[in-house]
C-alpha cells in the first residue's frame, strides 16, 4: 500500500527530514527539480532546443520552478521564467534558487536560452515567442479557496495555450487535501508530485484536470514516508494478490462460503441476477437468491448455478412480511448475507429488512434499496445485531444516510467517511470517481482502477456480488470491500479496452471478472 497524504502531512515529512534528520531544504528542492525534469524528458523525449515558459509563484513551488528552469537550461532548452510577484517577496530556498538562476541569466551570452520576463499584466506575455511547453509552478499544496486577481487570469491564459502543460506538485487551483477546484485550475498534461501522492490528486474535481501523474523521490528517508501514522492509501495489483485467499486442493463448495442474497422485485429482476451471478463468478461456493414469487419464474430461468427460491410476495410484487419465516431458514444456512439489490421500498419489504438487521448476527452487506431503508430509520445501523457490516452507497445514498449534502460530502469525502465508519463500527464503500473504502479503525483506501464507462445502471449490483463473493471466502470485511472495489474497477477497465467506454454496460463488467482475477493472480505462479 502506498500512503496518500494531505498537504500538511507532506509538509511535516519535509520538516522531519530537514529539522530532525538534517537534510537541508535546498537539497530536497534540488532533488525535486531534477526529478521533475527527468519525468518531462521520459514523457516527451529529448529537451534540447525545446522552448519552455515557467510561471513561478512566491513560495516553495516557485522555488522548485527555478530549479526546473536551471536543469532544463543545462539540457539545452530555451527557458523563459516569469515570477508572478516581486523578487523581494521570496524567502529561504526559493530565494536562493531564484538568485542562482538570475546569475545564469546574467552570464548566459545568448539571451534567448535563459531569461526572466518581468511581469505586470498579461500583455507582458507578448514578449514571449512561441513555446513548446508551459510549466506551472504557481501554487503549491498549501493553496485553498478560489483563485483570484491576476492569478486567475494567468491560469486561464495557461489553459488557452495549445501546448503540453506540466504542473509541479499539484495543478495550481487544486486543493491538495480534497481535490476541490473552487473556480479555475491548470489543466495539466503531466503532474509531477514530490515524495508522496497527495489526496487532492486522486479524488474530487481534480481528476478532470490531470491527464498523467508521476511521483518523484526527493530523498526523504523511507521510514519517514512509510510511517504508520498515515491512514490513507492507494493500492495496486500486488496488494490485492497478497490478500486473495489461496485455494487448497481439498476445498469443497461449502468451505468457500454460502451466501444468501435477498434481492429483486417486480421490474427489478436484473439487479438480483447480476448480484447473484457476480458472487458466483468471484468464487463463492454456493449462492441462494431469495426473491418474490412473482418474479421467481424469470430469475429461475435466467440463473443456472444460483439456487433461486421464491418468497411470499406483496400485491406489488415485492418481498412480503409473510416471507420472514422462509428467510430465517436461508439465513441459518448462510455464512454471509447480501441485501438490497432491486428490493424495492414497499412497507412490508422494509419491515422484513428491519427484522433481519435487528435479529441476526451474520455478516451483512447492504446495498441499493437496503441503504434507503437504513436512511429512513438510522437507528437500525446503531441497533443492528451484526458486528460485521458493509455498506455500499453512492454519494447520493450516503448523503441520505448522513443528512449531509452531496456537495458537503464531495468536499471532505475521506474525513466524513472515516468519521462515519468509526462512529458506526462498520466498513463503508463510498462509490464514486474514485471509490473509497473506509474501515472502523480509520484506514481509508482510494481505489485506482475503473473508468467513466462504469457509471451505468447495474454496475453497483455487480460490485455488491463481487464483494460478497470475496467476503464469503474468508477475507476480512475491509479486505473484501477494497479488493472487491479494485477487481470490479479492473474488470471495467478490461471491458473498456474491448468495447470502449461509452458503450459499457454492467454485464460487460461482470463478464470480465474472470479476466480481472487472472490478471492479478496469474503473476503469483
Amino acid at each position: 500500500m502506498e500512503p496518500v497524504v494531505t498537504g500538511k502531512e507532506m509538509r511535516e515529512c519535509d520538516r522531519i527530514a530537514i529539522e530532525d534528520i538534517g537534510i537541508s531544504g535546498i537539497i530536497l528542492m534540488e532533488n525535486a527539480g531534477r526529478g521533475i525534469v527527468d519525468e518531462i524528458e521520459k514523457k516527451y523525449g529529448a529537451l534540447s532546443d525545446k522552448r519552455f515558459l515557467i510561471l513561478c509563484g512566491k513560495g516553495n513551488n516557485g522555488g522548485d520552478g527555478f530549479v526546473v528552469a536551471r536543469h532544463l537550461f543545462n539540457r539545452g532548452s530555451q527557458v523563459n521564467v516569469v515570477l508572478l510577484g516581486k523578487a523581494s517577496g521570496l524567502k529561504g530556498d526559493a530565494q536562493s534558487n531564484y538568485k542562482i538562476f538570475e546569475e545564469i541569466v546574467k552570464r548566459e551570452k545568448s539571451k534567448n536560452n535563459a531569461k526572466f520576463i518581468k511581469f505586470k499584466n498579461l500583455t507582458d506575455f507578448n514578449k514571449i515567442s512561441d513555446v513548446d511547453f508551459i510549466v506551472d509552478a504557481i501554487f503549491g499544496t498549501g493553496f485553498t479557496g478560489k483563485v483570484i486577481g491576476i492569478y486567475k487570469e494567468v491560469i486561464e491564459f495557461i489553459n488557452s495555450v495549445d501546448v503540453p502543460k506540466i504542473a509541479i506538485d499539484i495543478p495550481s487551483g487544486v486543493n491538495a487535501d480534497n481535490g476541490d477546484v473552487a473556480n479555475v485550475a491548470v489543466c495539466a498534461d503531466l503532474v509531477v508530485t514530490m515524495g508522496l501522492r497527495k489526496i487532492g490528486l486522486t479524488l474530487g474535481k481534480s481528476i478532470n484536470y490531470i491527464k498523467d501523474l508521476k511521483v518523484v523521490d526527493i530523498s526523504i528517508p523511507r521510514f519517514v514516508i512509510n510511517n504508520s501514522r498515515f491512514k490513507t492509501f492507494t493500492i495496486d495489483e500486488e496488494d490485492i494478490r497478497s490478500i486473495i485467499p489461496k485455494r487448497l486442493k481439498t476445498v469443497h463448495k461449502y468451505s468457500l462460503g454460502k451466501i444468501f442474497i435477498l434481492a429483486g422485485s417486480k421490474g427489478y429482476t436484473g439487479a438480483a441476477a447480476m448480484a447473484a451471478q457476480s458472487a458466483m463468478r468471484m468464487g463463492a461456493g454456493a449462492v441462494i437468491l431469495g426473491t418474490p414469487e412473482t418474479v421467481y419464474p424469470i430469475l429461475a430461468k435466467k440463473l443456472t448455478e444460483v439456487m433461486v427460491n421464491p418468497l411470499d410476495a406483496t400485491d406489488e410484487g415485492t418481498v412480503g412480511l409473510n416471507a420472514f419465516n422462509q428467510i430465517k431458514k436461508f439465513i441459518g444456512w448462510a455464512s454471509h448475507l447480501v441485501i438490497g439489490c432491486g428490493l424495492s421500498l414497499n412497507e412490508e419489504t422494509e419491515k422484513v429488512v428491519s427484522k433481519i438487521l435487528l435479529g441476526f448476527d451474520k455478516p451483512m452487506l447492504i446495498d441499493a434499496d437496503g441503504l434507503t431503508i437504513l436512511s429512513k430509520n438510522p437507528a437500525l445501523i446503531k441497533n443492528r445485531k451484526s458486528k460485521h457490516f458493509i455498506l455500499t452507497p453512492h454519494t447520493g445514498e450516503f448523503a441520505r444516510l448522513t443528512g449531509l449534502s452531496v456537495d458537503e460530502i464531495e468536499k471532505d469525502k475521506i474525513n466524513i467517511a472515516r468519521e462515519f465508519t468509526r462512529k458506526n463500527k462498520l466498513t463503508l464503500v463510498l462509490k464514486g470517481a474514485p471509490t473509497i473504502t473506509a474501515s472502523a479503525d480509520g484506514r481509508v483506501i482510494i481505489n485506482s482502477t475503473g473508468n467513466a464507462g462504469m457509471a451505468t445502471a447495474g454496475s453497483g449490483d455487480v460490485l455488491a456480488g463481487i464483494i460478497g463473493g470475496l467476503w464469503a471466502q474468508g477475507m476480512t470485511d475491509f479486505e473484501a470491500a477494497y479488493a472487491g472495489v479494485f477487481l470490479h474497477g479492473l474488470a471495467g477497465d478490461i471491458a473498456k479496452e474491448k468495447l470502449g467506454e461509452r458503450s459499457l454496460m454492467a454485464l460487460d463488467i461482470q463478464h470480465q471478472i474472470p479476466q480481472a482475477i487472472k490478471s492479478v493472480t496469474d503473476r503469483e505462479l
